[in-house]
């Protein structure tokens, strides 16, 4: 028997603690659930750096883990949240961690997903789960929860704060420049293999700077993986030379860098949701992941796809023959796209937006 979800939840918890790009694209499902219960308390239960990242969203109290602080920093949670009981929690991490951090909280309600998209044992940590929907993207599932506690408004609206510290520092980089922003690097995790090649990211950069002169950024992290691809990117550059950002902007300031961006082009990783959610024009390559799946949800027209290839050519399968949502996980999947693909993808969505209008953070479409 299925437990009663609440026709009028009072106090409801979201438990989503990664990552970037998640994050972002679970933000229009908090809207949905503020606009038709103005009143109700929502509780977010997240991870530190997504935290910087969504700081000052209205409406939201947040409550910080951190994960390096392991089971002493659920303890904290749990403590903080001891005396707080929600009518609803929405479990929306398919992770080990994230389930024994639910075991703590008080909640009549524990909406999780349907067994065909659950992952990690999750529904053995809830007592509801959501309706099944097949083949269903990263955004659509996440505004499920909604619709299973009853909303029927689910127009995506992000609406991400941004301090005008971050737009100064935005400001500052940019010093008038119109700009493309390249992420060249997703997470750094064994097996990934979601990174093109510089030699491709490097002929990308001198074809935006010849015909639609921008200068470009480059952005990421500081890890051994990000600083040799960007030096290689560099090096294979022979005029307008990329600004290196690496390690060197806030998220914030990172979201305001996005925001001002005539492009933003990366693979499967946080950047191109952070693109989306401001409403920046963003070229995704995919090839190792399913853009049908994990596309910038508003851009996902214009991607670089070539995962049925990759599929293809290192599983011997077409997509219709696999589990949803399933990785190729080939180091030379992504060499399947071709400098030809990005910047015709490229030449296109500029001219399609070469008047594009945003209201940055505000902007809202129907899912």
């Amino acid at each position: 028997m299925k437990h009663p979800l609440p026709a009028q939840p009072a106090h409801i918890c979201v438990l989503r603690l990664s990552a970037l790009g998640d994050v972002c694209n679970l933000v229009p499902t908090v809207r949905a659930l503020q606009r038709q219960w103005p009143t109700a308390r929502i509780t977010w239960i997240i991870g530190r750096a997504e935290h910087s990242l969504l700081a000052g969203l209205p409406g939201v109290e947040f409550v910080v883990y951190d994960k390096s602080t392991g089971l002493a920093g659920m303890r904290n949670i749990w403590r903080e949240l001891r005396n707080t009981p929600f009518d609803v929690l929405l479990h929306m991490q398919q992770s080990i961690r994230a389930s024994i951090l639910s075991l703590g909280l008080k909640a009549r309600v524990r909406l999780g997903y349907d067994r065909a998209r659950a992952k990690d044992w999750q529904t053995w940590f809830t007592n509801r789960q959501l309706t099944p929907h097949p083949k269903a993207h990263v955004l659509e599932s996440f505004m499920d929860f909604a619709r299973e506690l009853g909303v029927d408004d689910d127009r995506l609206e992000w609406g991400i704060p941004l301090p005008e510290a971050a737009r100064e520092e935005a400001r500052q980089i940019l010093d008038g420049r119109p700009a493309l922003v390249i992420s060249p690097c997703a997470s750094p995790r064994l097996r990934n293999f979601r990174n093109w090649s510089a030699e491709g990211y490097a002929a990308v950069i001198e074809h935006a700077w010849r015909r639609h002169g921008l200068t470009t950024f480059l952005t990421g992290g500081t890890s051994t993986q990000e600083l040799e691809m960007c030096e290689r990117i560099a090096a294979g550059v022979s005029e307008a030379s990329p600004v290196n950002l690496l390690g060197r902007t806030s998220l914030k300031g990172l979201l305001a860098l996005i925001d001002e961006a005539r492009m933003v082009i990366a693979p499967d990783s946080g950047p191109v949701h952070m693109a989306n959610a401001m409403n920046t024009p963003v070229l995704g390559l995919f090839a190792t992941t399913n853009p049908e799946r994990a596309a910038p949800w508003c851009w996902r027209e214009h991607v670089v796809n070539r995962y049925p290839d990759a599929v293809a050519t290192h599983l011997h399968k077409s997509p219709d023959e696999i589990v949803w949502g399933t990785r190729v996980r080939h180091e030379d999947a992504m060499s399947l796209i071709t400098f030809e693909d990005v910047i015709n993808r490229l030449d296109e969505l500029l001219a399609l937006t070469a008047d594009h209008d945003k209201a940055a953070g505000s902007v809202r479409h129907d899912v």
